[in-house]
């Protein structure tokens, strides 16, 4: 899978709710959590920001982590008053993922990436392809 970078920043953009609009959502359980934890850290941070490394043994990983900077180029979707951002060069790799919190008790809690786009994955869950 290869990432395409797009031809301007015209081509990035769009709004909210378009029907083709490339976007990244959230569970409900994952909004409430990520807004738990933004609260829990001041609320300084305006959105969760997914994107895509290269990292593992399947050649690519998630980046996950609050920011507090949406540049114009980057794709945002808002769930449940949560903002999800994506860079423009991440999401070709994860559009139409769904992120959600699960908590399994003794077994660890955290975020669960479900990706459409995932051709594979390594023995570890940490890298895709």
């Amino acid at each position: 899978m290869t990432v395409q970078e797009p031809q301007t920043t015209e081509d990035v953009q769009f709004s909210a709710g378009g029907p083709s609009a490339p976007s990244v959502t959230l569970t409900a359980n994952a909004a409430a959590k990520v807004k738990e934890l933004i609260d829990a850290d001041g609320g300084e941070a305006a959105a969760l920001r997914l994107g895509v490394k290269r990292a593992g043994c399947s050649g690519y990983a998630y980046d996950m982590f609050f920011d507090s900077v949406i540049d114009e180029t980057d794709f945002v979707s808002t769930v449940d008053g949560v903002s999800v951002v994506v860079d423009a060069l991440s999401i070709g790799m994860v559009d139409g993922a769904t992120i959600d919190f699960k908590d399994n008790g003794l077994d660890g809690a955290g975020f669960a990436i479900e990706n459409p786009n995932a051709a594979g994955g390594c023995g570890c869950g940490k890298s895709f392809s």
